[in-house]
Order: C-alpha cells, then sequence, then structure tokens
C-alpha cells in the first residue's frame, strides 16, 4: 500500500482491527469446541448428570448424540490437518 492509500484508509483502521478480533475469537471459540478432551470431559459430566437423575434418558441419549458428532467432525478435521477457521 502506497502512502496516499493508508492515509486515505485510516479512519477504517478501527473496523479492520475490530475484524482481526472478531476472527481471532471465533477461531479460538471453534478451537474449543471441537477439541477433543472438552468434548471428553463434556461427555462424563453429561454421564455424571443421568447417574444423578438431572437429566432423563431422552435428553442424555440427544446430548449424547451431538456431543459424538461434535467429536466425529474433530477426528475429521484432524485427519485432513486442517485448521477450523
Amino acid at each position: 500500500m502506497g502512502l496516499l492509500s493508508q492515509v486515505l484508509l485510516l479512519p477504517f483502521a478501527p473496523v479492520r482491527g475490530s475484524a482481526w478480533v472478531i476472527r481471532q475469537v471465533m477461531r479460538e471459540a471453534e478451537r474449543i469446541y471441537y477439541d477433543p478432551a472438552t468434548i471428553r470431559a463434556e461427555l462424563a459430566s453429561l454421564e455424571e448428570q443421568l447417574e444423578s437423575g438431572e437429566i432423563s434418558e431422552e435428553e442424555f441419549d440427544r446430548r449424547e448424540d451431538e456431543l459424538l458428532e461434535r467429536l466425529e467432525a474433530a477426528a475429521g478435521v484432524q485427519q485432513g490437518g486442517g485448521g477450523f477457521g
């Protein structure tokens, strides 16, 4: 970029900076969401909730299916060597 371009685009610097921050936050959120260790911990917590009677068998099955799908998606991304963003 030339000096003139930088001067003309200077008022948009906060917008570009905000967009970068949002991308970084989204990337980190996806990393945590698809982290196998996080998913396994959620599965363990879900099982504890079922055993203590906090949730029904139907609720357990529904949420377990969601978590297993996330775990499967995370494994697919890791095998492909790509990232989430």
